[in-house]
Parts: structure tokens; C-alpha cells; sequence
């Protein structure tokens, strides 16, 4: 299969593209040509961005934790359109820092219904239409699917898991004339990551934890400029900012040592015990 895979005229569409990473990709796929398909919970945000774009662009309110929801909103945009190339299952949230102990059980499932359920619910009813198309599938995962978990294991567990709905995907797209990738980013500064580290003691707790340069920062474009690009090359994997490449190639041995490290070191176990009295307050 030819690699180059140029988005003009194709047909996309993004979950959780009423702000951040999705609705900046929008932008960045309408300007190369791209019609689009903006899927958001929130209305009023996706039609503001139908508007700023003008033509070749749908908005579509729909949950993504919502099946049958997203099985007619896929359905609306290949009515739509006619065709569906490309789905990018990007919608997700972050909790607020609990340990597995302290965290109740709803703001579990959220997570998981959102971040991994949700991305599940956004590709398969549109994989049919994408390999009509031999078109292409992104899910995105995040570093956080191999970087240590405590305090956030709700939006790692569920990061770990769309990594290997996307492995899965991409081998089994190939057999049918589509392909698959997965993107990872570090800190992607976005309004989600100033409320749960910036604007939190116990997120700037855990921030200050990451060396560099795992603690640097990049904007929601340069983000969905890495998971445009890596469209339009069919790339299997997008990692940015480049500084967790090598941790991402070496994880098998390094999060060995991590874990063990952390586990002894008396910051975290300070840092977890504050955890753990906030939300039992």
C-alpha cells in the first residue's frame, strides 16, 4: 500500500473536537483540503468552529460513552458526505489526582467509558466505511499508557488500553486494504492540563516529579499538526514532544527501575498520603 496518503478531498472524522488537540486537527485537516465531520458533547463549541471554517464542515453532537449515539452520528456523517475516509478518536478526560483506594467508582467508569469504551464506540461503526474507503483509523493514546500511574491510574489504565485497541486495529486493517495508528503525547497545553496540574496543588505536585525532558510542554497545534502528518504518511505510531521517544522505546526496562524507584522515594509517598486526605475530606 502506497504510504502517501494526502487528506485533500478526503473525508475525516474527530471526536472531542469542540477544543484542544480535536479542534485544532479540524483545522489542520480543513485547511489541507479535508471535508469534516466535528464531533463533540458540546453544541455550542463545534458550531462555533462550523462557522470559523465555513464549507466542507458537519457538526455533530454526540457522547462518545454513548453507543448507539455515535452509531448515528457516523451514519449522519456518511450520509452527509457520501463516504467516510478517516476517523480520529481523540475525545477523552482526566480526573482529578485520587489513588486507586480513595477514588470512587463512578469517576472511575467515567474515564473509562469516555477515554477507552468511547473510542471503541467512535471506530467501529465507522471501520466498515474506512476500509471501503482504504482509508485510515488514529486512536489516541497518550505517554501516560507507559508512564508511572499514581494518582491518575483511572486516565493511564484507560490510555494503556486504547494503545492496544490501536495495536489490534492496525494489524487487522492491514489485512483488509486500511490501516491504523496510534498518537501518544507528553503535556499538551490545554485547558484539560491546567485544571488537573496547573491549577491544582497536588497536579503541580506530580508535575514537578517529571525530569526534564519529559516535563516539556507542547501547544494543542503542534499536537494536531503530529497526528496530521502522521495521517498523511499512514504512519502506525506519532509520539511528540520527541523527548518521550526513547522512553517510549526503552519502557520495558526503564519503568523496572521507575517503579521501583518511586516506590521507595519518600516525595511520592508524601505526595500520595496528601492525595488521599484531600479526597477523604
Amino acid at each position: 500500500m502506497n504510504k502517501s496518503y494526502p487528506v485533500a478531498g478526503k473525508v475525516a472524522v474527530i471526536t472531542g473536537a469542540g477544543q484542544g488537540i480535536g479542534r485544532e486537527l479540524a483545522m489542520v485537516l480543513h485547511r489541507r483540503g479535508a471535508s469534516v465531520a466535528v464531533v463533540d458533547i458540546d453544541a455550542g463549541s463545534i458550531a462555533d468552529l462550523a462557522d470559523e471554517l465555513g464549507d466542507r464542515v458537519l457538526p455533530v453532537t454526540a457522547d462518545v460513552s454513548d453507543r448507539d449515539g455515535m452509531v448515528a452520528a457516523i451514519d449522519r456523517v456518511a450520509d452527509r458526505f457520501g463516504r467516510l475516509d478517516i476517523v480520529v478518536a481523540n475525545a477523552g478526560v482526566v480526573p482529578r489526582p485520587a489513588t486507586l483506594r480513595s477514588l470512587h467508582g463512578r469517576d472511575f467508569d467515567r474515564v473509562i467509558d469516555i477515554n477507552l469504551t468511547g473510542v471503541f464506540n467512535t471506530v467501529h461503526p465507522a471501520l466498515d466505511h474506512v476500509i471501503a474507503a482504504g482509508g485510515h483509523a488514529v486512536v489516541v493514546s497518550s505517554c501516560a499508557a507507559f508512564a508511572p500511574g499514581m494518582g491518575g491510574a483511572p486516565y493511564m489504565i484507560s490510555k494503556a488500553g486504547v494503545e492496544q485497541l490501536g495495536r489490534a486495529l492496525r494489524v487487522e486493517l492491514a489485512a483488509v486494504g486500511a490501516t491504523a495508528g496510534v498518537s501518544y503525547f507528553g503535556i499538551v497545553d490545554t485547558a484539560m492540563t491546567h485544571d488537573t496540574l496547573d491549577r491544582d496543588d497536588l497536579g503541580q505536585a506530580l508535575n514537578r516529579l517529571l525530569p526534564w525532558p519529559l516535563s516539556v510542554r507542547i501547544t494543542a497545534a503542534e499536537a494536531a499538526k503530529s497526528v496530521a502528518d502522521g495521517i498523511e504518511r499512514r504512519a502506525a505510531r506519532t509520539i511528540a514532544p520527541v523527548g518521550w521517544q526513547p522512553y517510549s522505546l526503552l519502557r520495558g526496562a526503564v519503568n523496572v527501575v521507575l517503579d521501583s524507584r518511586l516506590a521507595r522515594d519518600s516525595r511520592v509517598h508524601e505526595l500520595i498520603r496528601g492525595i488521599e486526605r484531600r479526597v477523604e475530606a
